[in-house]
């Protein structure tokens, strides 16, 4: 799988190490940055990976900063990306379950390295479950960014 990353100076660490981990699994990545822990704007970061997805340069996204709020938020502002804030297995299990999302914000300030791959991991192994209520509501996400053009 195609998948992109970016983070903030905040979540660097976390970012390299699911790097290594996301390569150790055989996906492809690209790193959108940042690359120091130098004060920067998580939006710039965010929003190129968010990019990569809706130009299908990047099957799946990773973005994370100190909370994952304003990742997540600026994600969702691009057409296409459904981006959900994870702290926990069963939320992303259930975030791909439900809503087919394509993009995974994580918190560096919430979610150590180990819980992170294992989020990670849930999140890329578990399918959309195609059920026809979950299909709808998607349906009806898409509808409403349309109507925002």
């Amino acid at each position: 799988m195609r998948i992109s990353i970016g983070c903030d100076h905040s979540a660097l660490d976390l970012k390299v190490n699911l790097i290594n981990y996301l390569k150790e699994l055989g996906h492809i990545v690209t790193d959108c940055g940042t690359y120091t822990k130098d004060s920067c704007d998580y939006t710039d970061f965010g929003y190129n990976v968010a990019k990569d997805i809706k130009n299908k340069e990047a099957d799946r996204g990773i973005v994370i900063c100190s909370t994952g709020i304003g990742m997540s938020i600026i994600a969702n502002k691009v057409k296409g990306v459904r981006c959900a804030l994870v702290y926990s297995l069963d939320a992303a299990k259930l975030t791909r379950e439900h809503n087919d999302t394509n993009c995974l914000a994580l918190g560096a300030k919430y979610t150590d390295i180990s819980l992170a791959k294992q989020i990670v991991s849930m999140w890329l192994d578990t399918p959309f479950s195609n059920h026809e209520r979950h299909q709808r509501r998607i349906d009806k996400i898409i509808q409403y960014e349309e109507k925002e053009k």
